[in-house]
């Protein structure tokens, strides 16, 4: 839900500023998929009881930590103040659950940036980004449960969350294959203090292709 709400309130701003990017600036608008990498941390999750433990084969029932992978999906939007300058948003989380041991887990990015276009033509724009933001590791857990043998259903029920500080940097190439509609592979590096706690390092790369619209004049 909060991821949500940070994407309608993205969204909101954005389109407040369509008049203004029309008449003084460009404004871009963009969804996005990719994927982010970090290792295992190399710690468990007992399964019986929940709490921390080693996975080895003395303890069957502890089930090691996951490396973080998969498919990212991300939603953002820019607005160049200036020509070589501007601002923008992004959010980039794992559409689906993933297991985490016994748990269920879903890994969120979200950053504000300051943009640097040292090469902004009418179709192809350089972007350098640099900004904050946040990393939420969000979990659940399933429960399934009978009544009698006619009726089985599975429940799942939050289990908490971790929310760390992240340093976000970036760098894409824009390429416009019309006058306003554009694909923007970008490289991105987020450096999460305390990330170790849920993934084998505090430095997550990760690669996404965005695809997007641009409102005003780029002429």
């Amino acid at each position: 839900m909060r991821r949500i709400c940070y994407c309608l309130a993205i969204a909101a701003v954005m389109l407040v500023c369509v008049p203004f990017a029309a008449a003084q600036a460009s404004f871009d608008l963009n969804l996005g998929f990719g994927s982010a990498r970090a290792g295992s941390n190399g710690g468990g999750i007992d399964e019986a009881t929940f709490g921390q433990c080693i996975p080895s084969p003395a303890t069957p029932t502890c089930l090691a930590n996951p490396s973080l992978k998969g498919v990212f999906m991300g939603f953002g939007g820019d607005l160049m103040l200036y020509k070589h300058v501007g601002v923008g948003a992004e959010v980039a989380f794992k559409p689906a659950l993933s297991d985490y041991g016994p748990l269920k887990y879903r890994q969120t990015f979200y950053d504000i940036n300051g943009i640097v276009a040292p090469v902004n033509e009418k179709r192809v724009q350089l972007q350098v980004q640099g900004g904050i933001g946040a990393a939420k590791t969000g979990f659940t857990i399933n429960q399934s449960f009978c009544v009698g043998t006619a009726i089985c259903q599975s429940v799942s029920q939050s289990a908490g969350s971790a929310t760390h500080f992240q340093v976000h940097a970036g760098v894409g190439l824009q390429l416009f294959v019309t006058e306003h509609i554009f694909i923007r592979p970008q490289f991105d590096l987020h450096y999460v203090p305390n990330f170790t706690d849920q993934f084998g390092r505090n430095s997550v790369p990760s690669a996404m292709i965005w695809v997007g619209y641009s409102f005003g004049d780029r002429s």
